[in-house]
């Protein structure tokens, strides 16, 4: 929680406010049961109808007054906390952004949508209801004491008694149950992530009939969420009876002792019915106290959560400046060797090539070979663990990540679409393009061969796009994802395995058109298919992390095995087909 404070300084006045105004509030109430007594005692037993309607009078100014008091502390409760969890979830959210890929991927996705969601509200929840209780219920329960001290110290003695009793029974449930408490925030996490898992890979499930084996997994993991909250909910079920059973017994004690004593003529009606209401009160107010106390802890847990992620550094540094220019966006990889954190082996291995400005460089090998891994080492979405990445003769460390990744236009293998419009889609790959006109959104459509079907949408550039895409189809999405890479008018284009939808004849014009951009990228082209990269400048072939081969399509078809078996095997199945 400490790491979250700060976001609080902002509202120290109304943290202060707030409580204090509970605590005014707190005070109306403890008058009102010796204005009842004094109702009971001179009004109705006095037959006094002055007495009545005077005193009644001053009890419905007192509620008006608490009801006043109440609404003004909670409108100042509810605006530090919700303005404390609007700075927290801003905060969280820029500082994913800022996480570098590596560091992200330890956390996860799962648990960074749960940090910013379910745990910020529940340390938003804790903050409000702490404003309004923390200090209200103890002084309540020890205000109450009071008073019933100055009603009659004799009877006092039984509340005494019950206060540390009620106390002690609060405090041992509660120490029960907020490790279980604890527990059933885990499983409600586990279960969080199977509905993500589940959402997310929704056709895939269903392409292989395996919703009866997700349902039962689901199941079995909403069961043990059940079972862990049914055996927290039964000890935490003891606070009431148990409380209820103690201030029973002490409200009969109380009746008795001051039956006795009105008798005796020391107390009057009017006073054994104000010291039964503190009694009521006090029970209230523990009661109150107890859930407060599972709230804060619950709050302190997900604050805890929260804090660990914002206290994750991103194992990647910037230079404060922008770094040198770009002269040229000539790529070179000295020796370079990547190993994923928790990986038992390199992905990559001692990696090292030269790209001249404006050629076009394709990637070619097995699956897991690091085809990815390789391109993703460009725009510094990972750093390499040894080596040196160069972009335009310097090492990518060097440059700002603003002026570095302006440069590159990236296409992931995933084609994901954001909601919007596909001319807001488009904008999304503006950069630092002030001013991008429908002319340019139209050629990188056409270059993207995307103009055709855009064209004949209602909306055309205004044509509605739904969460990640989901109104068009695979090939579309691809095609409008390398249109949003090539608005910015890179210097360095990466096309990671971003036409695999395509067929055949799309995917040939789309590698003419890019060889005919007037800005004249040096472009890389990550494929499975040969005939994607068969015309490239020079072509690399990677096979288990290493460079097989470096070369033309002719050069490697002569010498390189790795690629020679990738071309028969792929011409082999087109000839077999045809």
């Amino acid at each position: 929680m400490k790491r979250l404070l700060p976001y609080l300084r902002e509202y120290r006045k109304e943290c202060i406010i707030a409580p204090l105004l509970k605590c005014m509030e707190a005070l109306v109430d403890l008058f009102v049961p010796l204005m009842i007594a004094d109702l009971i005692d001179r009004g109705i037993n006095g037959s006094d109808k002055s007495v009545i309607l005077s005193v009644g009078l001053y009890l419905l100014l007192l509620a008006a007054a608490g009801l006043a008091l109440a609404m003004i502390a909670q409108w100042f409760s509810a605006k530090a906390a919700v303005g404390f969890a609007t700075k927290v979830r801003i905060a969280l959210f820029k500082h994913i952004g800022d996480l570098s890929f590596s560091s992200a991927d330890q956390i996860g996705n799962a648990t960074l949508i749960t940090r910013l969601t379910g745990d910020i509200n529940q340390v938003q929840s804790g903050i409000n209801m702490s404003l309004r209780l923390l200090l209200r219920s103890p002084f309540i329960v020890f205000g109450a004491l009071i008073m019933a001290y100055r009603v009659d110290p004799y009877s006092a003695g039984i509340f005494l008694i019950t206060i540390p009793l009620l106390a002690l029974v609060v405090y041992g449930v509660m120490l029960l149950t907020v490790p279980r408490y604890r527990k059933v925030q885990g499983k409600l996490d586990g279960i969080l992530r199977i509905v993500r898992e589940n959402l997310a890979g929704a056709r895939v499930i269903r392409a292989f009939n395996l919703q009866q084996k997700e349902t039962d997994s689901f199941l079995e993991g909403t069961d043990a969420h059940t079972r862990e909250a049914i055996r927290t909910g039964r000890i935490s079920a003891l606070t009431n009876p148990l409380t209820y059973v103690i201030v029973n017994l002490a409200a009969t004690l109380l009746i008795y002792v001051g039956a006795i004593r009105v008798d005796n003529g020391i107390l009057t009606t009017g006073q054994v019915v104000a010291l039964l209401n503190y009694m009521a009160q006090i029970l209230v107010e523990l009661v109150k106290l107890a859930n407060l106390i599972v709230t804060i802890t619950k709050a302190l847990a997900s604050a805890g959560r929260v804090g660990t992620v914002l206290e994750t550094v991103s194992d990647m540094t910037y230079p404060a400046d922008d770094g040198p220019e770009v002269e040229h966006a000539g790529v070179s990889f000295r020796d370079v060797t990547v190993q994923y954190a928790g990986s038992g082996a390199p992905s990559l291995s001692h990696i090292s090539f030269d790209a001249r400005p404006g050629e076009t460089v394709g990637i070619i090998g097995g699956i897991g070979s690091g085809k990815s891994s390789l391109v993703n080492l460009i725009p510094r979405f990972y750093d390499p663990s040894g080596g040196t990445v160069l972009v335009g003769g310097h090492d990518v460390k060097a440059y700002g990540r603003d002026r570095l990744r302006c440069r590159v236009g990236v296409v992931p293998q995933k084609a994901t679409l954001f909601s919007g419009t596909i001319r807001s889609n488009l904008l999304f790959g503006a950069g630092p393009r002030e001013e991008v006109s429908d002319e340019d959104l139209w050629k990188a459509l056409e270059t993207a061969q995307a103009a055709s079907f855009v064209s004949q949408k209602p909306g055309g550039l205004d044509e509605a796009v739904e969460q990640n895409g989901r109104n068009f189809s695979g090939g579309q999405k691809q095609r409008l994802t390398i249109a949003r890479a090539l608005v910015r008018k890179p210097s360095i284009l990466i096309l990671d395995d971003s036409a695999s939808a395509l067929d055949f004849a799309t995917d040939a014009a789309l590698r003419a058109a890019l060889a005919h951009l007037d800005f004249h990228p040096t472009t890389f082209i990550v494929s499975q298919r040969i005939s994607s990269i068969m015309h490239a400048d020079r072509i690399l072939v990677l096979n288990e992390g290493e460079l097989s081969g470096i070369g033309t399509h002719e050069e490697l078809l002569a010498s390189d095995p790795v690629y020679q078996e990738i071309y028969h095997t792929q011409f082999r199945e087109e000839k077999d087909h045809a």
